[in-house]
């Protein structure tokens, strides 16, 4: 049967975009886990990000493991820090241990969080990853709100804690050489991320 001229053009329509369909998903095979239609890995994250950790210093809730929940459709960062001690929580930027990520051309990154109190976030790198003596930069209370804050990474805007050390490296060989970032804080606190979206960095899904 022979079909209508229009009935034959979108047939060729269809054909054309569905090998071009076949060939997009032929070049991302090599990827092990891909972003869903609206930007999230088919395992949990946000952001893209899908190690957010409790380390296993300090007391907290969890413990250990993985920090991320359910949350409307999406997912949601909580830990409990429990008592008037150093808690650390970890976020691996490359989504693996064992990578690191040039940060020098970003402007900072936006949090969306909730805290009960004052704490730190550290930029880690991979030739200093272990110990406190990390650049940092305060994250306010939010007095049970969940706020968006923006946090630059202008040199100015990092300082040092006496109690932790002061690094043996720059802040700017940190953002070259960037693993993680790691929020830590000495107080009992109840802690909430819904969102963590660095400029100019797109995480890979694993």
């Amino acid at each position: 049967m022979r079909l209508p001229r229009w009935a034959a053009a979108g047939v060729k329509v269809f054909a054309a975009s569905s090998a071009i369909l076949l060939a997009s998903l032929s070049a991302s095979g090599a990827q092990a886990a891909p972003a869903t239609p609206g930007g999230e890995c088919t395992s949990p994250s946000i952001d893209r990000l899908q190690q957010w950790l409790a380390s296993g210093e300090g007391t907290t809730v969890p413990a250990t493991g993985s920090l991320l929940v359910p949350e409307r459709g999406g997912y949601a960062a909580k830990v409990v820090f429990q008592k008037n001690e150093w808690h650390v929580v970890v976020v691996w930027l490359g989504n693996l241990f064992d990578t690191q990520v040039d940060l020098t051309g970003s402007a900072g990154f936006w949090l969306t969080y909730r805290a009960d109190d004052d704490f730190y976030v550290q930029l880690r790198p991979a030739s200093h990853w272990s110990g406190g003596d990390k650049w940092l930069t305060p994250i306010a209370a939010t007095g049970g709100k969940l706020v968006r804050k923006f946090v630059p990474f202008a040199p100015q805007a990092w300082t040092t804690l006496p109690e932790l050390g002061t690094p043996p490296y720059s802040f700017a060989s940190a953002l070259r050489e960037a693993r993680g970032l790691v929020f830590v804080g000495k107080t009992p606190n109840s802690l909430d991320f819904r969102g963590l979206r660095i400029d100019a960095y797109r995480p890979p899904c694993r």
